[in-house]
């Protein structure tokens, strides 16, 4: 289950690098704490089905997307 969590993590902090989103300016368009960013992009958290669907709108693509890239890890 570690895995899913670091795999997650490594494209949620791809993709808001590609946008060019601080993880304070992430943070305020997905609605969560700064703190919460940083540790879903490291791993160390496994947000929930809520969080997750908020994370894909301030990133602008759908969580399906999001997840397919994340069993490609």
């Amino acid at each position: 289950m570690t895995d899913i969590k670091r795999h997650f993590g490594v494209v949620v902090r791809r993709r808001r690098q590609k946008l060019g989103l601080s993880q304070e300016r992430f943070a305020e368009l997905a609605e969560i704490h700064r703190t919460y960013v940083s540790s879903i992009e490291s791993g160390k958290v496994a947000a929930g089905i809520e969080v997750c669907s908020k994370i894909a709108k301030a990133l602008k693509t759908p969580l399906s997307q999001l997840l397919r890239e994340t069993e490609k890890i």
